[in-house]
């Protein structure tokens, strides 16, 4: 398995790549899917209680954000050292999601936010899932700081973010080059927002319950989408050049004109 993300071997784009791509780009366009809406439509409804909340409640939302991302960042390093992935299937870190979505609603927004950094982890293992299966070596942390920016690619309750506006093919300079702090930094605000109407929708205990398993179930799928996008781009830059593939999926999402 290649641990190679760089550019090597470029060749212009044939018709099977250039078809390959604009599948991604349609794909990309509809990874919210009218679940996420719903998700978005019933954060909005229960978004006052937590507009009531002190900035200071805010703020923890993040930093546990923070947390929980160097958490599974962490994790995952330790795992991949162990040589120990296990195999849990296309849908199995969703399902896996979904008990600890119903768990964490059960007892309204105390034990929801007791949950976030466990969902955190269970979606960056998917994540790392959608790179190993498109060649890289979720284990080398080249690939993991990549898996680390699927979370800000986009925010799964926002109508008017659906990741377009994010480069799935970030420069590999200002990925490898920042500290993991600032990766984290630049990536747990975005993560935090979607989080914050998460708990919103899973505010009322019991009933929250039933709202946390749909959520996390949506949002592992949303990520795990994103992330399949995301490391089968990078797998077709690395033959055909970055700035090739680039430009054919912003052309194909439709971000730039036809020429």
């Amino acid at each position: 398995m290649t641990t190679e993300i760089a550019t090597s071997g470029e060749r212009p784009i044939t018709p099977a790549a250039a078809a390959e791509i604009a599948r991604l780009a349609a794909r990309a366009g509809a990874a919210r899917g009218l679940l996420m809406t719903v998700v978005g439509f019933a954060g909005s409804k229960a978004e006052n209680a937590l507009e009531a909340l002190p900035d200071a409640a805010k703020d923890a939302i993040e930093a546990a954000t923070e947390r929980a991302l160097e958490f599974a960042y962490r994790g995952a390093e330790a795992a991949g050292k162990a040589q120990r992935a296990p195999e849990m299937g296309r849908h199995g870190h969703a399902l896996a999601a979904v008990v600890t979505g119903a768990a964490g609603g059960f007892g309204g927004l105390a034990s929801a936010a007791v949950e976030i950094p466990v969902t955190v982890g269970i979606i960056f293992a998917a994540i790392q899932k959608a790179a190993r299966a498109e060649g890289f070596d979720p284990a080398d942390e080249a690939v993991r700081r990549q898996c680390l920016m699927v979370f800000a690619a986009g925010d799964p309750v926002d109508p008017a973010d659906d990741g377009v506006n994010t480069s799935f093919l970030m420069s590999r300079a200002m990925i490898s080059g920042a500290s993991l702090h600032r990766l984290i930094a630049t990536v747990a605000p975005r993560l935090a927002a979607a989080l914050t109407q998460k708990l919103a929708a899973q505010a009322i205990p019991v009933l929250g319950s039933v709202a946390g398993a749909g959520i996390n179930y949506a949002f592992t799928r949303y990520y795990q989408d994103l992330a399949e996008i995301r490391f089968a781009l990078m797998r077709l830059a690395r033959d055909h050049g970055e700035a090739a593939v680039t430009a054919a999926f912003r052309q194909d999402r439709g971000l730039v004109a036809p020429k």
